[in-house]
C-alpha cells in the first residue's frame, strides 16, 4: 500500500513536469539561418490594440522567442533587417517602430507620434498555439512575399 502511494505520487509529479515542459514550448520563435546577425521586430493584435515591438538581435544559427506562451492570434507580423539596417524580410503591412528598442501601442499616426513606419510581413500561424519562423538567405529575391523560401514557418516541435 505504501509503495502504491509512492508510485502514484511519483507519477503525478512526472505528469506535472511533462505538462509544464510542453506548455513552455508554446511560443512564437524566430531562427536566423543566415551568415550574419539580424534585427527582428514583431507586430500583433493584443486584446485592445495593435502592438509593434523590437528589436531582438539574433546571431547566425540562433533563435529567439518573441512571444512566450500560447499564441492567441492567427496572424503575426514580422520585420527583419541585416546589421546594416537594410530590410531583408519585409512586407506590405505598415506598423510603427523606431531605431532603438521599442514597444508601441497602435499602428496609426506613427510619424506624428515620433515613430517611423516599417513594412511588416504577415505570418499565418493557422491558429496554432506555437509557431517558428526560419529566416534564410536567398540571392534571387530580397522580398519574402515574392519568394517564400526566405521565410518559412512551422509548428514549434
Amino acid at each position: 500500500m505504501m509503495i502504491m502511494k509512492f508510485i502514484v505520487k511519483w507519477l503525478f509529479v512526472v505528469a506535472l513536469f511533462i505538462s509544464g515542459s510542453l506548455a513552455a514550448q508554446a511560443d512564437f520563435r524566430i531562427c536566423n539561418d543566415t551568415q550574419g546577425t539580424i534585427g527582428v521586430a514583431i507586430g500583433y493584435r493584443a486584446k485592445q490594440n495593435w502592438i509593434s515591438q523590437g528589436w531582438w538581435q539574433i546571431k547566425p544559427a540562433g533563435c529567439e522567442t518573441l512571444i512566450e506562451g500560447r499564441l492567441s492570434s492567427r496572424y503575426y507580423y514580422i520585420y527583419a533587417e541585416n546589421a546594416s539596417g537594410n530590410a531583408l524580410w519585409n512586407g506590405a503591412v505598415k506598423m510603427c517602430g523606431q531605431d532603438a528598442t521599442f514597444k508601441i501601442n497602435g499602428v496609426r499616426d506613427c510619424y506624428t507620434r515620433g515613430f517611423k513606419k516599417f513594412d511588416f510581413q504577415e505570418i499565418d500561424t493557422k491558429n496554432r498555439v506555437s509557431w517558428m519562423v526560419r529566416l534564410t538567405e536567398n540571392d534571387t529575391s530580397p522580398n519574402p512575399s515574392l519568394d517564400n523560401s526566405l521565410v518559412t514557418g512551422t509548428t514549434t516541435p
